[in-house]
């Protein structure tokens, strides 16, 4: 039989001795029946009461594979501690084959085994709850006396002797300042970097940050407000600063946060490094102009912003990343496309790891080897090494085949129900804001490619027997940052590529302008940038 070893702690208090004990009573649970170990998988500080831990699910991930027969734990509290996680994927295991087995505890195959699992499981589901109850009784005491629960403390307090709370004379003056200089109408940036520059450290001797000091300056404990989940004490630990400061200070946070947010133009600007110019083929980049009332937007060619060899004019901000979003979005609403990615993404992963080929080579060598010295001693050509040979070439036979299962488990699998939930997810995002934006592009776009009669826009997979056509766009808007001459009235279609003709009445007017103004010149002359084969 093959096995992977599960471990697992739940608490930051243990440490990896925890682990070592698991690990090596599993390794002599194995040794002892015989059983072959190819892995392990390891959860850190993380709790049984439910199944969000990453190496518990690419375990059960793997068990697709059918890399391992048996999934050896120390005992089955570290499973799980929860009866319907338990059931449910010892239940996905059986179907794949694997079964769970504890080192610690003797289960046996029959009915009495299963009546014994489920008692133990239950028990286990018991001790996690009662456990929580009691923590949670005695952390409320402890507020409730004013008591210290363990854990960071915050900044500007200390913990005495009594393991009660007291002002720390060194850093609750800082509190104050702090307190004081944002009421005063000092930036958070510039109260941080007013800290550092005194070289004042957190307790874990670490820089101050902005997320620091925002959080220092919404914490209610700095008016002695002392709570525990629902537990709520007034005055239960002594106050640094003063209720009507704090109130001040929060009148002051929630009004900036209403107000918009100063951050540079370039912070905002979805499209870097996937939007071109199509004359050139160079990068568009950020720009930004001031009106009499707006801050005006575009992206703007680079060869135009420095060395000024290329025309193309600027194209808007906001109307260019629209359009990036609704290509994003007509791919999530065309099921052949959402199919062929399920379908490619699944194949992909199923492709071979490049080591197995030659870790099947070298078994085959070891197997053929084995063979002739089997055929050896049939022949009675039999030698003082023959045997130690024998069981050499026999060890290493064994070791490269736990070696190819190793590398088998090592990439994650997916099914096509799960590869075709985290696509449409996709379709799911909050357009509205800059994060769900950005997660779309970065999802589907690869590059745009901006002429000054339409765009290419190329995703991120390509088919070469597949050409997706969208309908040619027209939003009716004057969209003067198109209208330039020198575009291309040809242009190659690549079947990766989707194409966007802007078609609009005054666009074709202009255009039409353009052409009889440069009628009769050599066509050179009107194109005499390079452009970039898409």
């Amino acid at each position: 039989m093959k096995a992977v070893i599960y471990a697992r702690y739940s608490s930051d208090n243990q440490t990896e001795a925890s682990i070592e004990g698991q690990l090596r009573e599993c390794m002599e649970f194995a040794e002892h029946a015989e059983i072959d170990v190819i892995g392990n998988y390891i959860d850190r500080a993380l709790t049984a009461k439910t199944d969000n831990r990453p190496e518990f699910q690419r375990m059960i991930k793997d068990s697709y594979k059918h890399a391992f027969d048996c999934i050896i734990v120390w005992k089955l509290d570290r499973f799980a501690r929860n009866r319907y996680d338990s059931a449910h994927y010892k239940s996905l295991l059986k179907k794949n084959g694997v079964k769970v087995i504890s080192a610690k505890e003797s289960i046996g195959e029959g009915s009495e085994g299963i009546l014994l699992e489920s008692v133990l499981e239950g028990m286990a589901e018991y001790y996690s709850a009662e456990l929580a109850e009691k923590v949670s009784r005695g952390m409320t005491e402890n507020v409730l006396k004013g008591l210290c629960n363990g854990g960071q403390v915050t900044f500007g307090y200390k913990v005495n002797a009594e393991h009660c709370y007291e002002k720390d004379e060194l850093t609750s003056p800082i509190v104050e300042q702090i307190f004081e200089m944002y009421s005063d109408g000092y930036k958070i940036k510039e109260i941080v970097d007013y800290l550092n520059e005194h070289n004042i450290r957190t307790y874990r001797n670490g820089k101050m940050t902005i997320n620091i000091v925002q959080r220092m300056l919404s914490n209610r404990r700095y008016i002695g407000e002392y709570k525990f989940q629902k537990t709520v004490v007034p005055n239960g630990i002594p106050a640094i600063i003063s209720e009507e400061l704090f109130n001040r200070v929060q009148e002051i946070l929630a009004k900036n946060k209403r107000s918009p947010a100063r951050k540079k133009a370039e912070d905002e600007y979805l499209l870097t490094l996937k939007l071109f110019c199509g004359k050139c083929g160079a990068h568009m980049v950020g720009e930004s102009g001031t009106g009499t009332s707006r801050v005006y937007r575009y992206y703007k060619c680079a060869n135009t912003k420095k060395t000024h060899i290329c025309d193309k004019k600027p194209v808007r901000k906001e109307w260019i990343e629209d359009l990036a979003v609704k290509a994003a979005l007509d791919i999530l609403k065309n099921d052949e496309i959402k199919d062929y990615l399920t379908d490619r993404i699944y194949a992909l992963q199923g492709e071979e790891n490049p080591r197995i080929p030659k870790l099947k080579a070298q078994l085959s060598d070891v197997e053929k080897r084995l063979a002739n010295i089997m055929q050896a001693i049939e022949q009675g050509i039999i030698f003082d090494t023959t045997k130690e040979r024998f069981a050499a070439l026999e060890k290493e036979k064994k070791e490269l085949e736990i070696t190819i299962l190793q590398e088998k488990i090592k990439k994650p699998f997916l099914t096509k129900e799960q590869i075709r939930f985290g696509i449409e997810k996709f379709g799911k995002l909050d357009i509205s804001t800059k994060e769900g934006k950005q997660r779309l592009i970065d999802g589907f776009i690869n590059a745009i490619y901006v002429y000054d009669d339409k765009i290419t826009f190329t995703f991120n997979y390509k088919d070469g027997t597949r050409t997706v056509m969208l309908s040619e766009l027209s939003d009716g808007k004057n969209n003067s940052d198109l209208k330039c001459q020198g575009a291309p009235e040809t242009q190659a279609e690549d079947s990766a590529c989707v194409f966007f003709r802007i078609q609009s009445e005054q666009i074709s007017l202009f255009l039409l302008k353009k052409r009889l103004v440069l009628r009769g010149k050599p066509r050179s002359d009107q194109h005499k940038c390079k452009r970039d084969k898409v």
